[in-house]
């Protein structure tokens, strides 16, 4: 018996069409927000989705510090380049994500099936290398996330990476990736739609 013309069956994407507005077609990079503060609540509920990002080997480096008081919301700014340090300014929350460039020792615990997963990463330069690209693939979970919260963030690079990875990372093992503004979009959050490569311009089989 043949599916019915409006099953799921016969939709290439199964996610509601409420829920891919929300995440992907009507959601922009907010440039303002509201005053309505984002709370502890919310940022845990947005790492519980966000926690099964996938990663090689389930090796998880990102890092996130919420910044909430003012002396640390001024250290940040001061490195913030351009109009980046206005917009980091008046964000009811700001974020930094960063790459644990010792992520390796937490191995045992993430892949417990396999014995010494940590010696794989010895080597520091690889191992560096591997926790900023997975920690990139989490920034962009975390982006989603946010969206899924019925928040709008606002990810930044414009800063000056050493400073702040020294600034909030005085460890030295962790390198700062990202900076992430988040709340409530604000009057004239949002820039006009930019251009997108089409399929074809992206897409080839062999």
């Amino acid at each position: 018996m043949s599916a019915p013309e409006n099953s799921d069956a016969l939709r290439p994407l199964t996610l509601a069409p409420e829920a891919q507005n929300q995440l992907f077609l009507e959601a922009r990079t907010a440039n303002t927000f509201t005053d309505e503060p984002v709370t502890d609540e919310q940022v845990r509920a947005i790492y519980e989705l966000v926690k099964y990002a996938p990663t090689s080997m389930n090796q998880q480096p990102l890092r996130v510090v919420l910044v909430r008081s003012a002396q640390a919301r001024a250290r940040l700014v001061s490195h913030m380049t351009g109009r980046n340090q206005e917009k980091t300014e008046k964000a009811p929350l700001v974020a930094v994500l960063a790459a644990d460039l010792d992520f390796h020792e937490e191995l045992p615990k993430l892949v417990p099936f396999m014995e010494n997963p940590q010696d794989i990463f010895a080597e520091p330069n690889f191992r560096e290398a591997s926790a900023q690209f997975n920690a990139a693939l989490q920034v962009g979970y975390f982006i989603l996330g946010v969206r899924a919260a019925g928040l709008a963030a606002g990810p930044m690079i414009g800063f000056d990476h050493e400073a702040v990875s020294k600034e909030f990372f005085a460890d030295g093992r962790h390198r700062a990736v990202c900076v992430v503004n988040i709340g409530r979009p604000g009057p004239d959050a949002w820039m006009g739609r930019l251009p997108r490569l089409e399929y074809d311009e992206v897409v080839t089989a062999v």
